[in-house]
Formats: C-alpha cells, structure tokens, sequence
C-alpha cells in the first residue's frame, strides 16, 4: 500500500513555474526532478518486516505446525521496524539466490518484534532473553520448539552489509540436516 501524504509538487511551486520566466531546457531539468522524487518516494514505500500487533504466542504455535510438516527448524529474526541492521540482512539474503534457497530449504522463518510498541518480553525471556546480543539476534527452534541456538548477528557482519560465507555457515550449521547421526557415523 502506498502511502500518500498529499501532493508530490507544491502549489507555491508550480506558480512560480509558470510565474518566472524559466528557459525550457530548466522546465525540463524541474519535470525530472520531480519525477525523480516520486520514484524515490515509492521506493521507500517497503513492508514491514515485523508487526508489534502480532500474538508471537499464537504464531508460534502455528509455525510448529508447519516446521514439523515440512522436517523443518525455526528461525526468529528478533528485531523491529526501526533496526537499519534487520533490513540489511533481510535484504541481503533475498536478494542472493543461494542464499534464500538454503533458508527456504530449511528453515520455517519468523520476524519478532522488538519496540517500544510491543517488547514481547514474556516471550523473549522464555527464549533466554536473546535481546542481550543487539538486533537483529536469530534464535533457531527445532521441530518442537526448543531453543538449539542463539546467533549474536554482530558475528555475521562485514563493513556495512554481512558475509556470505558466515551467514551460509549460520544457516547449515543449524538446518535440520546438520543433526542428522548418518553424517557422524564412524
């Protein structure tokens, strides 16, 4: 959904267009300019990742469903519309094919939120409280809800984006696929 906050030109502006005498190669360089900050605009214009309304204990419950379904762990990206670091690495995975496919392979994947709006601190201490490591932390779930893992994202970072290498690593390390007793067979 859009969001439109009124229109993208002021009217003070387009009076003094037609108002001062402005060479048409200005008018030309002012239409794009203008065009310009509306694409800007709708590219700013992204979902939300997390939902400070949500019952993180009734999503849970349903992602459990679908993880033991599926013959796959969980993982919370604890975070909130405000964290610059959880869109990064959202961001970042998306838009690496090898990297999404191995998520998706493997894990049943849940934003939690963490603002001011809703703490969710009942859950959070259930899980050890996670938030001690900065946004965004992972915490992986097994099939039946049992914390197997808390990653401090702080370890997968580079400069200002992550490695692919560690964050490949975090998620085979932590796939189902990684307990697995035939892979450890003397």
């Amino acid at each position: 959904m859009l969001n439109t906050v009124g229109p993208i030109i002021h009217p003070n502006f387009l009076l003094l267009f037609f108002i001062i005498k402005i060479s048409e190669e200005m008018k030309k360089i002012l239409v794009l300019l203008a065009c310009l900050f509306t694409l800007h605009a709708l590219a700013n214009d992204t979902a939300k990742l997390y939902h400070p309304e949500a019952n993180v204990e009734k999503d849970i419950a349903e992602l459990l469903k679908q993880a033991k379904k599926e013959k796959k762990n969980i993982m919370l990206q604890i975070g909130g519309n405000w964290c610059v670091w959880c869109y990064r690495f959202n961001d970042f995975v998306e838009s690496d094919k090898e990297l999404k496919a191995l998520m998706e392979k493997n894990y049943v994947v849940y934003h939690l939120n963490y603002s001011k709006e809703n703490t969710n601190y009942s859950y959070l201490k259930k899980l050890g409280f996670p938030q001690r490591f900065g946004f965004p932390v992972f915490v992986i779930l097994d099939k039946n809800g049992k914390v197997i893992h808390t990653q401090d994202s702080g370890l997968l970072e580079e400069g200002k984006g992550y490695n692919k290498e560690k964050v490949k690593t975090f998620f085979q390390n932590w796939s189902t696929d990684a307990f697995n007793e035939a892979h450890y067979k003397e």
